[in-house]
């Protein structure tokens, strides 16, 4: 299993190249939206960055307690430990 630190660094990596966003604007208490300049479109690209780099499909409402990248970092862990447990 991966630490928490080389999690956040591969998502903010694949958030960076994807989405076209310098990294030093991914920080914990950004708003994830706003940063990435999310519209519907964008999320279905999220959506499928994820499944690809995580191995695990999301759900429909997975992101609506998401709003900063903190939010982010902890749904891609705890979706990544529930995983594991199976």
């Amino acid at each position: 299993m991966k630490s928490y630190e080389e999690i956040v660094l591969k998502i903010n990596n694949f958030l960076a190249e994807e989405f076209e966003v310098d990294p030093d604007r991914i920080i914990p208490d950004a708003n994830l939206k706003e940063t990435l300049d999310l519209d519907s479109l964008d999320y279905i690209d999220l959506v499928v960055v994820i499944e690809n780099n995580f191995a695990f499909k999301v759900r429909p409402g997975d992101f609506a307690q998401i709003s900063t990248f903190n939010d982010f970092y902890n749904y891609i862990i705890s979706r990544i430990n529930l995983k594991e447990l199976v």
